[in-house]
């Protein structure tokens, strides 16, 4: 067999090589542990992963035997031959190799569904494909580590155990990855978060976190700049209830399209739901009073915390959380109005995430089929954001059938320093909720017209986006929005007196300051504050009482010299109201 070209940068051929090394993988485990059932095996982002049924738990130590084996495998080049089956023949496969759920998965397909199997050597496996046509392709592979997996992502079945998995064309970009993985790891929120005390998840809240002091520093300036880019450009925000009646959510259209993430609660014999989204509240707001054509654009924001209901296992510090604050802003307007206002969301968008050093990307997501509203008001809302895009000359991705149910939409996929990209930041298009909740305006004819209106958010969550910062920036925050911007240490506790007035010095200067007086050894709390990442630190001794100069060190930097008090507080002040990165 020829060799094969790997285009890895071509998507389809990726997944190929990853789906290919998934078969690999379950075939080393029914080589070592035959005992175990097979379930399911895909290619995802950065690998592969494959489910399996077997009461032996996997170990660390199997994982190395189980990527020998791999590697065995991989050396024999054996051919990925594709062949098909009737049902009634497929079945019988399956169940002659005793894998009740292949099984499930061939009843469960409609009836004229082509089915295909993949065979490899001794493996033989129920698959679509598409794969590389023989396991030699697959030149470096690593056993990455064991989860747990309900069978079909639902908690009424059977947990199985899932193996990860990534796999490279190279031991070289296998090598990368890896490092890659380990800064990730280094770089983990919620390690740093318990390191720099901001915030913790407990056993009592799976999925909602609590915010420490420090933590409530970080978010409050993040909203306290939201706050302050909104009103520049003509918002006005709002506040509106954490709980609102049922009827209201099928109003919005909100119940028969996303039920089953929302949360329910009952008063007075009524049901109420706790609000998934901040819409059908600024819907409300809109509709307390009657707007002339004049009035238009109509633009309100709100810090709005929602409550989502997520499958405990898919819940991830910060990242992945039951409740959330949006950064909602809707805005209302005229037909004529909306590529100016589309344009400026995206210019809102593009100078916040400039002000954190992040590159993005677009993608166009398109109507899903889950949808309400006329194919016409899909089309144009579609065009208008296209129209958009191509006019701030921004390439974008066509993410077809993910829209949100009420309109198509453009997300911004940010990209941190590690290449990781994070959907974030949103502007959705929508005809349908204003008609539904028969908002109006008295137009220049004097008669009632319908406003068409936008979503859209800029951080998405804040708890994401503080969980996204703090692995960007590893901890080290801009000093504009770092917890403690100096801390000073005192070496022994005669010169406390000294920390303290300095300290109130600072403090009154605007600039956040900790002091640590405890009689410890200086290195010692060194190191503390390096841990914590506290921006900058001085060491106040002897000599700094005497002269006034003080040795600064930055947690960016390291040692950046000696420096007198007022020098020290001219540079961080110029440095917070630069908001230097």
């Amino acid at each position: 067999m020829g060799k094969q070209k790997i285009d890895f940068e071509n998507e389809q051929v990726r997944n190929n090589f990853r789906h290919t090394s998934s078969h690999i993988l379950a075939q080393a485990v029914k080589h070592l542990f035959p005992e175990a059932k097979l379930a399911i095996g895909p290619a995802i982002d950065d690998g592969f992963y494959y489910d399996f049924d077997i009461e032996h738990r996997f170990t660390d130590e199997d994982l190395l035997k189980l990527q020998k084996e791999m590697k065995k495998i991989i050396q024999s080049n054996l051919p990925l031959e594709r062949f098909e089956l009737s049902r009634d023949e497929a079945v019988k496969l399956m169940a002659e190799k005793d894998e009740p759920y292949k099984i499930e998965l061939i009843n469960d397909l409609p009836e004229d569904a082509v089915i295909s199997f993949y065979k490899q050597g001794d493996f033989t496996d129920l698959c679509a494909g598409s794969h590389l046509e023989s396991t030699g392709a697959v030149k470096a592979v690593k056993l990455i580590n064991v989860a747990g997996a309900y069978w079909r992502g639902s908690e009424k079945n059977k947990m199985l155990q899932r193996i990860y998995g990534t796999s490279f064309p190279s031991q070289t970009e296998l090598d990368a990855y890896l490092a890659r993985i380990e800064e990730a790891k280094r770089r983990d929120h919620r390690k740093i978060g318990k390191e720099m005390d901001l915030f913790a998840i407990y056993e009592e809240g799976p999925g909602f976190p609590f915010f420490f002091p420090n933590g409530m520093v970080l978010r409050t300036e993040l909203e306290n700049f939201w706050r302050s880019e909104q009103r520049k450009r003509g918002y006005q925000e709002i506040k509106t209830p954490l709980i609102l009646k049922e009827a209201l959510w099928h109003t919005s259209g909100h119940w028969d399209h996303y039920k089953d993430n929302m949360y329910f609660t009952n008063i007075d014999d009524n049901v109420f739901v706790i609000k998934p989204m901040n819409c059908p509240g600024a819907m409300l707001t809109y509709k307390r009073r009657m707007y002339s054509y004049r009035d238009f654009p109509v633009r309100i924001a709100e810090m709005g915390q929602v409550h989502r209901h997520e499958l405990s296992g898919a819940l991830h510090g910060l990242m992945r959380v039951r409740t959330f604050t949006q950064d909602d802003g809707h805005i209302f307007m005229l037909p004529d109005q909306i590529k100016d206002e589309i344009l400026g969301v995206i210019d809102f968008i593009d100078s916040v995430y400039k002000i954190f050093g992040f590159k993005y990307h677009l993608e166009l997501s398109t109507k899903p089929e889950d949808s309400m509203g006329s194919q016409e008001d899909w089309d144009r809302a579609t065009t208008a954001l296209k129209e958009a895009a191509d006019t701030k000359g921004i390439d974008y991705v066509i993410n077809e059938g993910d829209g949100a149910f009420y309109g198509p939409k453009l997300d911004f996929h940010l990209e941190d320093c590690l290449g990781r990209t994070w959907q974030c930041g949103t502007i959705q298009l929508d005809f349908q909720m204003p008609q539904r909740f028969d908002l109006s305006y008295v137009g220049s004819d004097g008669e009632k017209h319908t406003p068409i209106m936008i979503h859209r958010v800029i951080f998405g969550s804040i708890e994401r986006f503080i969980g996204i910062l703090t692995e960007h920036f590893a901890g080290k925050f801009p000093l504009w929005l770092a917890p403690v911007q100096i801390k000073l240490l005192t070496i022994t506790e005669k010169f406390s007196d000294y920390a303290l007035n300095l300290g109130n010095k600072l403090s009154d200067a605007g600039i956040r300051v900790a002091l640590d007086l405890r009689n410890e050894k200086i290195g010692y709390k060194i190191r503390e504050a390096r841990n914590a990442r506290d921006s900058y630190i001085a060491v106040i001794g002897e000599n700094e009482v005497e002269t006034g100069i003080l040795p600064i060190r930055s947690s960016k930097l390291g040692e950046i010299g000696q420096m007198s008090v007022q020098d020290l507080i001219e540079k961080l002040l110029k440095e917070i109201a630069d908001k230097s990165l």
